[in-house]
């Protein structure tokens, strides 16, 4: 790219900037883009960078795959329901390691060392993500229900978001593991979707950004080329009868539609496996994934 390229590049951002600079942006990241470290460094100047031109960007991330990883290293199997892992005693706990031991703390690492000022949360920290045990029930084979024992997996309750917007406030990036407190003492791991859009309704976001490993809504599963940019969420009950929402990308809409109801501007569906995926959902005319208002 030439010089005069890249001019024409900061002019296409610049209304975009002005427009959102003072905003608050969450941020969900998982998927590949957590996985591979040169994706990581991509999204974490990205978020520099949004922070840097005045947006306030909250991450919230997941870490299933590591997860997995240390309990199969230590003899323990995964086990889900409904998407969902059951989750015991000793499975939270390794669960804890790895989301706020060390995912987060590795996170927040890199964002320091770029020259951000990053601090790393979980919802246990001024006890603001206050979570219930989820319950769970699955149809039997003669259509009577039955409950099923998830264990630790908590569905949020209340969100008390003072310490994120004191922390914004001060300049500080947010970044939060997805693991809550119960009224009886004990942790709740929550599904980091669900957070997220929780707590951008909370802090009333004007963007929800969700990265996946998909390009966003596609009308055809197996046609990259089918991507549906824009999606209003009085669409998205006829689409699910119509079989375009299906599979893992139901609670990903279903989580938006709940954060726009709560207040969130929009929410925005995008590959987080695209290089600077988040800056060209952002800042560019087109855009990359699907949005959903």
């Amino acid at each position: 790219m030439n010089e005069v390229n890249k001019a024409g590049v900061l002019i296409e951002a610049l209304p975009y900037i002005q427009k959102f600079s003072g905003s608050t942006v969450v941020i969900k990241y998982g998927g590949h883009a957590m996985a591979d470290r040169e994706l990581k460094e991509k999204v974490m100047l990205d978020i520099l960078l949004l922070h840097n031109v005045g947006i306030r960007p909250v991450i919230i991330h997941g870490g299933g795959p590591e997860i997995n990883s240390m309990l199969k290293r230590v003899g323990k199997e995964s086990v889900f329901v409904q998407g969902l892992r059951v989750t015991d005693k000793e499975t939270m706990e390794i669960a804890a390691m790895v989301l706020v031991g060390k995912l987060n703390t590795e996170i927040v690492s890199m964002l320091n060392g770029f020259g951000g000022k990053a601090v790393g949360l979980n919802g246990q920290d001024a006890r603001f993500l206050l979570a219930d045990k989820k319950p769970m029930k699955l149809e039997n084979e003669d259509g009577s229900l039955k409950e099923i024992d998830l264990g630790y997996v908590g569905q949020i309750r209340k969100v008390s978001p003072g310490i994120i917007t004191s922390l914004l406030d001060q300049g500080y990036i947010p970044v939060i593991s997805p693991i809550a407190g119960g009224e009886d003492g004990e942790s709740y791991n929550v599904n980091a979707d669900t957070a997220a859009g929780i707590i951008a309704g909370a802090l009333q976001a004007d963007k929800l950004l969700l990265l996946t490993d998909v390009k966003g809504v596609l009308k055809e599963v197996d046609n990259p080329g089918s991507l549906i940019s824009v999606i209003t969420r009085e669409e998205v009950p006829s689409m699910m009868a119509e079989g375009i929402l299906k599979g893992g990308m139901i609670p990903k809409v279903e989580c938006a539609v709940e954060a726009l109801e709560q207040g969130v501007g929009t929410v925005h569906i995008i590959d987080g496996r695209k290089p600077h995926a988040i800056l060209l959902e952002v800042f560019t005319d087109g855009g990359i994934g699907t949005m959903i208002k």
